[in-house]
C-alpha cells in the first residue's frame, strides 16, 4: 500500500485549545475535529519511525511511568517504544511486582505515583473506572492503556489512524472520509473495551458502525450506540469497507458463553470465503492478540493486501507518540499550550 501525504488540517482552533484536556481516559469526550487533531499530530511520527534514525528530543528530561496492573505485551511495549523515540526516561511497573499485591490500595498507589513527579503516567488496569481514578490523584497527565470492560482510548485512535492511511492509499477506491466508510466489528462485544472505544470513535466521524456476535456476547440495549447489531456474521458483513475482528475476552468471562471454540469459528470466524461478502476492496483488521483458527484463520489474517494488522502495530507506535506529546506540551511550555 502506498500511503499519500497528509494535507495541512484547519479543523481545530490554534494551540492548546486543539485538545483542552489534561488527561485521555476515553473517547467518549472527544469532539470529532479533537480526534482528528491527534490523528494529523501522529502522522509526523509516522513518518519518523519508517527512517533509519528514529529519535527525537520532544520528551528529554521527562520521566514517563508505564504502570501495568493487568498484563500486556503489545500495548506496553508500544508505549515503551513511543516514550523512548521521544527522548523520556521510560519506567515500567508490572502489578506482580508493585506493593498491589501486598493490599496497598489503588488510591495509595495513585499518591505514592504522584510524589514521584512523573510527567506522564500510562496506566492499564483490569476494573473499569480505575484509570479515572488515579487521575483524580494525580498533577500529571494520565493515559488510559485499557480499564477493564470500559475503554481502551488509544487502541481506537491507532485503528482510526491505520484506516486513513488505507483510504489515502492508490489500493483503496474510496474517498479520504470516515463517513462514508461501512464497518463491521464482529466478535465478543460485551467484554471489549476495544470494541467501545472504535464504536464511540468511528460514530463520532460519521461512519457506518455494524456489531455482530452471538446473542450471549452482545450487550443489551447496543443500538443507543448508534450502531446496529446482527447476529448473523455472513449478514453482518455484507459490501462492508472494514471488518474488524475481536477475539473471545476469555479471562473476563464468568461461565460458558459459547459452546465450543470450534462451533464459534463455523458460526462467527473470518474465512476466505466469507470475506467474499464484504466489499472487494475489504480492510481486515484486528487489534490482537488474535486467536488464529477461532475468530479469524491465517490465510486471511496474512492476506497481503488486505490485511492491515502489522499496520495497526505500527500505527500504534506513532498514534502513542503524539498522545505523550500532546499531553505534555503545556508541563514543557511549548508556546501557545498555556495551563488548564
Amino acid at each position: 500500500m502506498s500511503d499519500a501525504p497528509n494535507p495541512s488540517s484547519t479543523r481545530y482552533p490554534a494551540g492548546g485549545d486543539a485538545f483542552p484536556h489534561k488527561d485521555l481516559i476515553g473517547i467518549a469526550p472527544l469532539a470529532s475535529w479533537e480526534i482528528h487533531y491527534l490523528l494529523d499530530e501522529a502522522e509526523q511520527w509516522v513518518a519518523l519511525n519508517r527512517q533509519p534514525a528514529k529519535h527525537a528530543d520532544a520528551l528529554a528530561g521527562l520521566t514517563i511511568i508505564n504502570a501495568f496492573f493487568e498484563n500486556s505485551t503489545r500495548t506496553l511495549l508500544s508505549f515503551e517504544i513511543a516514550g523512548k523515540r521521544l527522548g523520556a526516561d521510560v519506567v515500567n511497573m508490572h502489578a506482580a511486582q508493585s506493593s498491589v499485591k501486598k493490599g496497598e490500595t489503588l488510591i495509595d498507589t495513585a499518591t505514592t505515583l504522584n510524589a514521584m513527579r512523573a510527567d506522564a503516567i500510562v496506566i492499564r488496569h483490569s476494573s473499569s473506572g480505575a484509570v479515572q481514578l488515579i487521575a483524580d490523584k494525580v498533577d500529571c497527565p494520565v493515559l488510559n492503556a485499557g480499564d477493564g470492560q470500559h475503554e481502551h482510548p488509544t487502541q481506537a485512535l491507532l485503528d482510526a489512524l491505520t484506516m486513513r492511511f488505507w483510504l489515502r492509499s492508490d489500493s483503496c477506491p474510496l474517498s479520504d472520509e470516515f463517513a462514508k466508510l461501512k464497518i463491521a466489528i464482529c466478535g465478543d462485544i460485551m467484554h471489549s473495551r476495544v470494541a467501545r472505544s472504535n464504536i464511540l470513535l468511528l460514530t463520532t466521524l460519521g461512519a457506518e458502525v455494524r456489531v455482530c456476535a452471538p446473542p450471549a456476547l452482545m450487550p443489551a440495549a447496543i443500538e443507543q450506540m448508534k450502531v446496529t447489531p446482527f447476529s448473523d456474521f455472513n449478514a453482518a458483513i455484507d459490501g462492508v469497507d472494514v471488518v474488524m475482528m475481536l477475539r473471545l475476552q476469555n479471562e473476563r468471562m464468568a461461565g460458558p458463553f459459547i459452546p465450543s471454540a470450534r462451533e464459534y469459528r463455523h458460526l462467527f470466524g473470518l474465512t476466505p470465503e466469507r470475506l467474499k461478502r464484504a466489499a472487494p476492496h475489504a480492510l481486515v483488521m484486528h487489534p490482537g492478540p488474535m486467536n488464529r483458527g477461532v475468530e479469524i484463520d491465517s490465510s486471511v489474517a496474512d492476506m497481503l493486501e488486505r490485511s492491515a494488522i502489522t499496520r495497526q502495530v505500527e500505527m500504534g507506535v506513532a498514534l502513542r507518540m503524539a498522545c505523550l506529546d500532546v499531553l505534555t506540551r503545556r508541563a514543557r511550555g511549548v508556546e501557545g499550550w498555556n495551563s488548564l
